[in-house]
């Protein structure tokens, strides 16, 4: 089972741009990388009237779209996390952004500029990446060096190797 961090912040606060510079750091060091990302505006990934899209609206259960080294599987009906992560393929550790309620260690984003307090209780947080120190009892990550927090999470995936 791979470590799984939940990515908490409020909208605009930066999630995305930071695991676009998280990942290249993890796979520095050996590690499989998954991601999911929730969308709460709706998937948009195929256009009406291709076939795909005339494959789900018949009623199939599943669609996968195959294309050079790309595949996209979609499944028309509401999924939880847990759901999701089953179809991954392996992978050492997996990034997820948004699902703040899933049971899963959370990383909470905090930019004092966006405004906004932090996104995710402390006792649930296995670390905080900030620009600014924070009064909390977890280990905090600057937003601008993701590599301090790659290897922290590498560090957690050897551990968890070792034990397993």
């Amino acid at each position: 089972m791979p470590d799984i961090y939940i990515f908490s912040a409020y909208s605009g606060t930066g999630k995305t741009t930071y695991l676009e510079r998280l990942i290249p750091c993890l796979k520095e060091r050996g590690l499989r990388v998954a991601v999911v990302k929730h969308d709460v505006h709706g998937l948009a990934l195929d256009r009406e009237g291709k076939d795909s899209r005339r494959f789900a609206r018949a009623g199939a259960d599943a669609v996968a779209v195959v294309s050079g080294g790309e595949c996209l599987l979609a499944e028309p009906r509401p999924l939880e996390l847990s759901d999701v992560l089953g179809h991954l393929p392996p992978a050492d550790i997996v990034l997820v952004e948004g699902f703040r309620q899933a049971p899963y260690p959370k990383i909470a984003l905090y930019r004092k500029e966006a405004g906004q307090p932090l996104s995710a209780e402390a006792a649930e947080c296995a670390a905080v990446v900030t620009d600014t120190p924070l009064e909390m009892d977890c280990p905090q990550f600057p937003l601008d060096a993701p590599e301090l927090l790659a290897a922290h999470l590498a560090g957690a995936v050897q551990r968890g190797a070792a034990r397993g």
